[in-house]
């Protein structure tokens, strides 16, 4: 009885070592976070910080200057309540005690300062596609805005969605560590195009459905999926006949334009912010994004598979 207590205790042991060790933050990718030099260009970096999104989620709620970046907004799921953190140069309560090497492990690995996972309600899965000179530029930019006191409480989850360490398995599934490689078969617009939208943009992240774990599916990726805020879905983005399939070019560069649809409608709940910086980008941005989405494998609109996470659900 003995040895077998003392069997099961060791491998009680055991199994907790290679757990800390594979959910370990510091298994990421090695020189993910690598500074690239050089000088920051300000207006890159605006427009990676729009096409990036950034202040759609951690603008502070209830005032009109969208560039006060204080967070507090609270994404309230089934697994608890998330709030999105203050990113404002604030060098207490936001990221201005950051360097440029935190900023870049932040946005690939989902890794903060002081070695903890971040939650994947931050899309770090899309934005370790950007390159390191783009974040650079986005947190030149970030720097130049106004420092906003006050920090975001807590999250607030359930148990065992509150054991942060446990996103490292997590990562382990869906987190490559890959940067965007151009295909050399397409024109330097689509290549553009296939950047913003599967890295800063972070397209996918809503419009595609997730399996039980909270990944991607592949085969159904763009086909849309349940909105952020739990209300409704977000639509097919393929070039399918639920999707986009009768667009043409012009028509997907004005809705990321005006938010205007072919059929005289209007964007509205939370793809309305996401025109509102889409707006704000280069007209040959929003060409390229078009001419990329359009090219995509036509998908039927796809079914949320029954208990996936959603983009806002996801711990």
């Amino acid at each position: 009885m003995r040895r077998a207590l003392s069997a099961v205790v060791g491998l009680a042991i055991i199994g907790a070592g290679a757990f800390w060790v594979a959910t370990s933050p510091a298994l990421t990718a090695s020189g993910a976070d690598e500074a690239p030099g050089g000088v920051p260009d300000l207006a890159n970096g605006e427009a990676m910080f729009y096409a990036g999104g950034c202040t759609s989620c951690h603008a502070t709620p209830g005032q009109d200057d969208k560039l006060r970046l204080g967070g507090g907004h609270a994404l309230e799921t089934t697994f608890g309540t998330f709030h999105v953190p203050n990113i404002s140069p604030h060098p207490r309560d936001g990221i201005g005690a950051w360097s440029e090497a935190d900023f870049i492990r932040a946005m690939r690995q989902g890794v903060s300062p002081d070695g903890e996972h971040y939650y994947p309600a931050f899309p770090y899965t899309s934005y370790q596609r950007m390159a390191a000179a783009d974040l650079r530029d986005m947190f030149a930019f970030i720097r130049t805005l106004a420092p906003v006191e006050g920090e975001a409480p807590a999250h607030d989850l359930a148990f065992p969605y509150n054991i942060r360490r446990g996103i490292g398995l997590w990562k382990l599934a869906f987190l490559d560590g890959e940067a965007f490689q151009p295909d050399a078969s397409k024109s330097a617009a689509w290549n553009r195009g296939a950047y913003l939208v599967e890295g800063p943009g972070h397209c996918a992240e809503c419009h595609s459905p997730r399996n039980v774990l909270g990944g991607i599916i592949a085969e159904a990726r763009f086909a849309g999926g349940p909105s952020p805020d739990g209300k409704g879905s977000a639509p097919n983005i393929t070039p399918s006949p639920d999707g986009i399939g009768g667009w043409s070019k012009s028509e997907v560069v004005e809705l990321l334009t005006s938010g205007f649809t072919p059929e005289f409608d209007s964007v509205g709940s939370t793809m309305a912010p996401v025109v509102g910086n889409t707006a704000k980008l280069p007209q040959a941005d929003r060409e390229a994004m078009a001419e990329y989405l359009l090219s995509l494998p036509p998908r039927p609109k796809a079914t949320q598979q029954a208990g996936a996470l959603s983009p806002s659900l996801r711990p």
